[in-house]
């Protein structure tokens, strides 16, 4: 089972909805990924494999995490879909 963080900046809003979209495409398609929710300062000591952000922040991000995720559409559960059978693909 691999471990993941949602997270934005804040933390409020974007990345809620974007936790919801995702834990449905996980649930959907059996993935073996279990998520919890943040904002950027929940990376410092996160020792999960995947963070799951929006797309304006992976580049900043990738450095700092063993894999980072971005989203262009936070509601396209089929770009979400794409994202993640490619970080398992990864992993294989």
């Amino acid at each position: 089972m691999y471990k993941a963080l949602i997270a934005c900046r804040a933390g409020m809003g974007s990345s809620v909805l974007l936790k919801i979209k995702v834990d449905q495409v996980i649930k959907e398609n059996n993935m073996p990924i279990e998520t919890e929710h943040g904002n950027l300062d929940s990376v410092i000591g996160f020792t999960g494999d995947l963070l799951i952000t929006m797309e304006d922040l992976t580049n900043e991000m990738k450095d700092k995490v063993k894999y980072a995720l971005g989203v262009r559409n936070i509601v396209d559960k089929k770009e979400i879909q794409e994202k993640l059978q490619n970080f398992l693909d990864s992993k294989e």
